[in-house]
């Protein structure tokens, strides 16, 4: 192997036009990886994500992308293909917070639209990553970012919580099922880390403050070093970690039984 871990990947990150996506496909480019980098929203986002991949001397392919539609997910893989090449990593990054209402009040399309963009779109991603990779005779890794929440949930967050529970179960189940088959499946569990989700504390010193105060570590991550823990999953060095979810969280879940 030479100096860098992710020489000859071919990675597609969801979600790659901010926060933790957009560190995770500069990382690995920096490793040696060409990526796939995915935007709803944030096209200016994802052009950034590209200049800096192929900065750091990675092809890059930036694609519009709505993970709840199979039919969109089929076509990312064929543009990957075409464009960089079969993908050897899939990163599930993209997601939405809670909108913050309590289940009573939910609407329907409200839950809907939560659990089909943070659970069924992974679901779709993994499928046809899988359908991809199997029998090619080539490792694979499916990296799925879930979070803390995925034990430890919030009120008025029923639809997150869920999702990420469950994304967190369709890990450990895909483990089972691919790990004769050359492909490894983890998931990331981030606390609180200074992305997009987490704008307020991003912009106001005071209220980044106020919210720490519940992490042991007394701050927030950096989307970096998330990022890092992917590029470690994604390499040859983590070929026996295995349906495993690594909490990357200042001690946050260790926290929540104190003062009992």
């Amino acid at each position: 192997m030479g100096e860098h871990k992710l020489e000859n990947e071919i990675a597609i990150v969801t979600g790659s036009d901010s926060g933790i996506g957009q560190a995770t496909a500069i990382a690995f480019a920096k490793e040696g990886a060409d990526v796939t980098i995915t935007w709803l929203h944030d096209k200016q986002g994802a052009e950034r994500t590209r200049q800096e991949v192929e900065a750091a001397g990675g092809k890059a392919l930036v694609c519009h992308f709505d993970q709840r539609d199979p039919e969109q997910v089929k076509h990312l893989f064929r543009m990957t293909e075409d464009t960089l090449g079969p993908p050897t990593i899939l990163v599930n990054d993209a997601g939405i917070d809670s909108n913050g209402k309590p289940v009573k009040d939910m609407s329907l399309e409200e839950w809907d639209d939560e659990i089909r963009t943070n659970l069924y779109g992974p679901f779709f991603c993994c499928q046809e990553f899988i359908r991809n990779i199997e029998g090619s005779g080539k490792h694979g890794t499916i990296i799925n970012i879930t979070s803390v929440h995925e034990e430890i949930p919030r009120a008025g967050a029923a639809g997150y919580d869920v999702s990420k529970g469950g994304l967190r179960n369709l890990t450990r189940t895909l483990a089972l099922e691919l790990s004769e088959k050359n492909i490894n499946v983890n998931n990331i569990a981030p606390g609180m880390v200074l992305t997009p989700f987490n704008q307020q504390a991003i912009d106001d010193p005071k209220v980044r403050e106020q919210q720490v105060q519940s992490i042991p570590m007394k701050r927030a991550a950096e989307p970096e070093e998330i990022a890092n823990v992917a590029v470690f999953l994604a390499s040859p060095q983590a070929r026996y970690i295995q349906g495993t979810s690594i909490v990357v969280d200042g001690a946050l879940m260790q926290f929540q039984g104190q003062g009992a």
